[in-house]
């Protein structure tokens, strides 16, 4: 039977989508910001605990970041889209869209509270659902990076931290260049993926070779789903019963990956959704089934 390997890197992505005009403004400046930094990120999963370090270059709106451990995986993000290299080859890439969303925004910021950070002037925010704390965050007073960013889940608890340990405003030598040609940018297509699912809009959408990819937003957490004609291999993963349907679960640090079988293949979940999210948000998506033993026995044969 033909699979499809799922890889999955951990990264930090804080889209600049509607929201709290303070917030938006803040990731928009961020995001200008020239920078490099090593970043601590901390996750208390159901899994037990998922830790890494991550080295972050950007420069000129792109977001480079590589663990900081013996690898060769890059993620590159900015100007509206995302590359997967390897050893400087574009392994899959794609293009994020999200002219036209106007969503009510979701998350509120407090006023504010000046601090320091490695050395820094700061400034201390509270993010909150209504009177539901989902996230601290630190943005560097000057250039807007964030510095720190703790997550919560719906019962208080923390469920991600991810902190720069190193900070260094200049600018940074950037040895990956990214080419038009590398991103896919492919018109929205019909599928059976909703606009909208608890909460998250979809921002984009695309089709190739048998691959329906869709990218949701809440204005601070995010998720992309993968809808493919073929079973989804995810290696290391615990089988998860959600009301009364199989998944496969993956937790890496800042991250989850959920996989599952269709009637017609297999679909996958990447986000950083805290685990408070996770059910609400499968339920608006396809539901596990298998195929029929006719089904299985033609993608047996032919994939």
């Amino acid at each position: 039977m033909r699979r499809l390997i799922l890889v999955t890197v951990a990264v930090l992505m804080m889209p600049a989508t509607a929201m709290a005009t303070d917030l938006e403004e803040l990731l928009a400046q961020g995001k200008e910001a020239n920078y490099s930094a090593e970043q601590i990120i901390t996750c208390s999963t159901p899994e037990g605990v998922k830790d890494s370090v991550v080295r972050i270059r950007q420069s000129d709106g792109d977001l480079h970041a590589a663990a900081s451990v013996p690898s060769d995986l890059e993620v590159t993000s900015g100007s509206g889209g995302w590359t997967l290299s390897q050893a400087g080859s574009v392994i899959t890439s794609t293009s994020l869209d999200a002219s036209g969303i106007e969503a009510e925004p979701r998350y509120e910021l407090d006023e504010g509270t000046p601090a320091a950070f490695l050395g820094r002037r700061v400034t201390l925010y509270e993010m909150r659902d209504g009177d539901l704390l989902r996230a601290r965050l630190i943005f560097d007073t000057q250039l807007g990076a964030v510095m720190k960013a703790v997550t919560y889940s719906a019962d208080g608890t923390v469920y991600c931290e991810r902190r720069f340990i190193t900070f260094d405003p200049t600018p940074p030598v950037l040895t990956f260049v990214r080419h038009a040609d590398d991103i896919i940018d492919e018109e929205p297509v019909d599928s059976d993926l909703p606009e909208e699912i608890a909460g998250f809009h979809r921002l984009d959408e695309y089709a190739e070779d048998g691959l329906i990819f869709a990218y949701y937003s809440d204005g601070f957490f995010s998720f992309a789903v993968f809808e493919t004609d073929v079973v989804v291999e995810l290696s290391d993963a615990a089988r998860i019963i959600i009301d009364d349907d199989e998944y496969r679960r993956a937790f890496d640090p800042g991250q989850v990956t959920f996989v599952w079988e269709t009637e017609s293949g297999g679909m996958a979940l990447i986000g950083d959704l805290p685990p408070d999210m996770h059910q609400e948000v499968l339920a608006g998506l396809p539901p596990p089934g298998r195929a029929s033993w006719w089904g299985r026995i033609w993608r047996g044969l032919f994939g």
